[in-house]
């Protein structure tokens, strides 16, 4: 399993002290460093080891996996470096990105060329030779001229494979979502998701710009030692003394901003899964009176980010300096040697102002280098919390061969089905149950025995743990999911709502539907009347998550929704708890007529809402207790009875 789950940043345990307020911002005023990390990752950060038989598979290969997998390629290899994992992103992008190095290449050789018509053009000039000093002058505006150009442009196409590279990720980890199964949502916070899709990918565009700029000049400054040397041998390999330690210090730095980096975008995403809970929770903060308790936990987080970032920026001050000093130390030894070299008539000053030239083009990707190995650490960090997403393997997938359900009667079957949501919490236990097809059966029994369960594996958002879910005789597992989900419909007891019309939200399962059609399933579930009230009717654009409406209301569109899709099979998992007795009524008169043609799933708690059922299942502890009409049940179980008397006491 993924380590995105199981994982928090705050394994770090640690905050900054105190911030005060001075002049237009904060200033550090104390930091009690509690958070001590030894320039370890924990293993849980790190990606998983891919499964049996995924090691070489392509989403886009020859052979097409059950689960389609991103759209983008990239390598399922979990054992190569995460820059060799996009490439074949970067690679669907290959004319621009080589359009952009070759330019970058050209712009770069074009300025290798200027030190030495520099040089000729200072001979020239200190020996009066005017003809070949305006020569060299109008070479040296030339080289100029497309030097400029040819950078301009390529730094146009490497933004925009940069870009496009952003957007395919971006993509990527939203198809990949899309696949995934409930049980991954069930564990990973919305926050961490939103973080990873969009700071994390930022920071692996940021520097699939700026490195191949850096390996371009890094190797045009081979050409300009190449130079270098043909100007004077010792001088340049004086010139060279200082790489080494600039090498050393890289890799040291590499090695400390790796944990740091790590820290800081977990607890970025610390941040922006509050901000989420709290955007989407307002109602119940205010509720609740809660937004001074919410405003300082979002400040503590807010302050563990501040810590990390002053930690970052500790590192890079303490090894900044050596990276940009350095250079200039070799640039201060040529210059002494140089100079007595002048002096002594064994080099010219053209010669030596060429031979500056030249380093300056060999130190300034080494000069970047401390840049570069910071952006690079970051993204390797940011690289690995995405790929810890789409290394996550979906928990239900089509197997080989699946084929569409078609012709759908209605029976729906479960033949000594066992479910776990976890290693040790067991909620359905050798749960047997024959709904025929056009029956209407109602799902008993008291929070927790199990009832939502039965809708959840129905449908396959889980997989049953052990026994079979069968519809019309075929396993749910052998059958392909759109055809599955299209045949049995859910109403759940929280609909979501998108921020687009009614109708549009009513025609979400099928886009294609006529007005006349989204109008009769707005009726079907009572929803007609209030939504020709709203004031553009079917056209009014809901708040988000339709918080502009009623509950009762969100509910009605929400059933309204799944009727649009007419499946066979329909499930009510407690559907109406938001809807008074009085609509309630009202949508299941309406329904009356569409339960004869269909198999009917209701989970329920009002007496109004089970007594239409032709059947009740009473369910305790993950088990069929009790099976018989309503009045039967009255009768005889006494778990049944006393359900009943405590839901009546609710309702009055």
């Amino acid at each position: 399993m993924s380590g995105i789950g199981t994982w928090s940043p705050y394994a770090f345990r640690g905050s900054c002290g105190e911030f005060r307020a001075t002049t237009q911002r904060l200033v550090l005023a104390r930091c009690r460093a509690r958070d001590r990390y030894d320039g370890s990752v924990p293993s849980s950060l790190l990606p998983r080891p891919p499964a049996r038989g995924e090691e070489d598979v392509n989403p886009l290969g020859g052979v097409r996996s059950t689960y389609p997998g991103p759209r983008a390629y990239i390598s399922r290899d979990t054992n190569l470096p995460w820059w060799k994992r996009i490439l074949p992103i970067i690679a669907s992008h290959r004319l621009s990105f080589i359009a952009s190095i070759v330019l970058s290449f050209t712009s770069l050789i074009f300025q290798t060329l200027v030190p030495n018509l520099l040089n000729s053009a200072i001979t020239n000039s200190l020996e009066k030779h005017a003809a070949a000093l305006h020569h060299a002058v109008i070479e040296i505006l030339i080289f100029a001229v497309l030097a400029g150009v040819s950078g301009i442009l390529s730094r146009q196409y490497l933004f925009r494979t940069a870009y496009e590279v952003e957007a395919d990720l971006r993509s990527l980890i939203y198809e990949h979502l899309t696949w995934l199964s409930f049980s991954f949502y069930d564990r990973v916070q919305s926050g961490q998701l939103i973080s990873r899709a969009n700071s994390d990918i930022r920071s692996v565009q940021m520097y699939s710009t700026f490195a191949p700029l850096i390996l371009v000049q890094t190797s045009i400054g081979v050409l300009a030692f190449g130079f270098m040397l043909t100007i004077d041998p010792l001088l340049a390999c004086i010139a060279m003394v200082v790489m080494p330690i600039l090498y050393v210090v890289g890799i040291k730095m590499r090695r400390v901003l790796f944990p740091i980096s790590w820290i800081t975008q977990a607890r970025l995403a610390d941040v922006a899964t509050i901000v989420d809970e709290n955007v989407n929770g307002v109602r119940v903060v205010k509720s609740f009176a809660q937004e001074e308790a919410e405003i300082n936990r979002l400040a503590d987080a807010a302050e563990r980010v501040s810590w990390a970032y002053v930690k970052d920026a500790q590192i890079r001050g303490q090894w900044s300096p050596w990276v940009q000093n350095l250079p200039q130390l070799g640039l201060a030894l040529v210059l002494a040697f140089g100079g007595v070299m002048v002096i002594n008539g064994h080099l010219s000053i053209g010669a030596i102002l060429a031979f500056n030239a030249y380093l300056l083009m060999l130190q300034a990707p080494f000069m970047m280098l401390g840049q570069l190995v910071m952006m690079g650490q970051r993204a390797k960090a940011s690289a690995e919390r995405i790929f810890e997403i789409l290394d996550e393997n979906p928990d239900v997938v089509e197997r080989p061969g699946a084929y569409d359900l078609t012709n759908v009667k209605g029976a729906l079957d479960f033949d000594h089905v066992s479910f776990r949501y976890g290693p040790d919490v067991e909620i359905l236990k050798d749960f047997d149950l024959h709904v025929a097809a056009g029956e209407i059966v109602a799902l008993v029994g008291r929070t927790g025995s199990g009832k939502s369960t039965v809708a959840r594996l129905a449908t396959r958002f889980y997989d049953a743990s052990e026994g079979r879910v069968r519809v019309d005789g075929h396993n749910v597992r052998d059958v392909s999911l759109a055809s599955l989900r299209t045949n049995v419909g859910v109403v759940l007891d929280e609909p979501f709502l998108f921020s687009v019309s009614v109708r549009e939200n009513i025609a979400y399962g099928v886009p294609t539907a006529s007005f006349e059609e989204v109008e009769a399933a707005a009726r079907a579930a009572a929803a007609h009347d209030f939504i020709s009230d709203l004031p553009q009717g079917y056209d009014t654009v809901i708040g988000e998550r339709g918080y502009t409406l009623s509950g009762g209301q969100r509910q009605r569109i929400a059933i309204a929704r799944t009727l649009l899709v007419n499946p066979p099979i329909l499930i009510l998992d407690d559907a109406t708890s938001a809807i008074d007795v009085h609509v309630e009524s009202t949508i299941y008169q309406s329904l009356a007529t569409l339960m004869t043609s269909r198999t009917t799933v209701v989970i329920a708690h009002r007496i109004s809402t089970i007594a239409l059922a032709q059947r009740v299942i009473v369910l305790e502890n993950g088990r069929v207790v009790a099976d018989g009409t309503h009045d039967q049940l009255l009768a005889t179980s006494a778990l049944y009875a006393e359900i009943l008397a405590q839901t009546m006491d609710e309702e009055v």
